[in-house]
């Protein structure tokens, strides 16, 4: 027999892999009307089903089960041999705050590890669409669970409150948690505010306060804390270089999260491209050489 159709082989690969044809449509680019369309293709094609329609989801047949292996393997291999010719550009799109306050200060370092590797960095806080941007891989802050991709943890996400140190004189001394709720703060909309308070035993929220600005990133916030327009709950970790230099102070060494990460983010069919294979082993060795 010859072989079927390489489009339907391509979406029965990603529909085996997940077991789910709405994945497999986002990873691939296309509709969930188009992958059904190829795996009928494919299943008359071959004269048996490839799937069970199960209440709960999907399942691999005994055939189904028989070819996913060596049609992933075969895909798999394809990858890696366009890989090791792939692009000499790397695009990486991080959201503001993790993109100028620690990636910024270490892609230098992996460009220069990589001379035939062009390395392009880009800011954006909106999420990327793999599927309709040109990007390889993007710095997320979330949780992980962004379907049709490969997602690596760096650090969890932690916060504090900061403030110049002109305002912390003013204000101060600052030696109770409870002492900032009548403080400005940068950004009162955010409910991180209460995670950090809450755990550091103020109960709330229970109080009125005017409107602030809500600027976006820490990287906003931060500046305006710095020009003293009141405090700002920031990533200690994002803010080494200011709090070391006095330009910011962190009155309290208590951190609180909520539970959300910064995390390295791919489509799951380019988790064999060499490039990101090494951006992979570098950022981990940097998250953990800044922990």
């Amino acid at each position: 027999m010859s072989l079927p159709p390489l489009p339907a082989l391509r979406v029965f690969e990603a529909a085996a892999r997940h077991l789910n044809f709405t994945l497999a449509a986002s990873e691939l680019g296309i509709t969930q009307a188009a992958v059904s369309y190829q795996m009928r293709v494919l299943e008359e094609r071959l004269g048996a089903p490839l799937f069970l329609r199960r209440p709960k989801g999907l399942a691999l047949t005994a055939l189904g089960q028989r070819l996913s292996l060596p049609t992933r393997e075969a895909f798999d291999l394809l990858r890696a041999a366009f890989a090791e010719d792939d692009a000499a550009t790397l695009t990486i799109s991080a959201y503001s705050s993790v993109g100028a306050n620690w990636l910024a200060q270490r892609i230098g370092l992996f460009q220069l590890q990589q001379p035939g590797l062009a390395v392009r960095l880009e800011t954006s806080d909106a999420l990327t669409d793999f599927a309709r941007e040109e990007v390889d891989v993007a710095i997320r802050h979330g949780r992980g669970d962004w379907p049709g991709t490969v997602a690596v943890r760096l650090f969890n996400m932690e916060y504090s409150p900061m403030l110049s140190p002109e305002r912390a004189a003013e204000w101060g001394p600052l030696e109770r948690a409870e002492q900032l709720v009548p403080l400005p703060w940068l950004d009162n909309t955010d409910p991180v505010w209460w995670v950090w308070l809450n755990a550091a035993g103020v109960a709330g929220p229970d109080h009125a306060c005017p409107p602030r600005p809500a600027l976006g990133s820490q990287v906003h916030e931060a500046r305006a804390a710095m020009a003293g327009a009141g405090v700002a709950m920031l990533t200690p970790r994002f803010f080494r270089f200011e709090l070391a230099t006095g330009a910011l102070v962190q009155p309290f060494p208590m951190v609180a999260s909520t539970g959300a990460a910064c995390w390295m983010v791919y489509p799951e069919s380019r988790r064999n491209r060499p490039a990101i294979r090494r951006l992979r082993q570098f950022l981990l060795a940097e998250a953990e050489a800044d922990a």
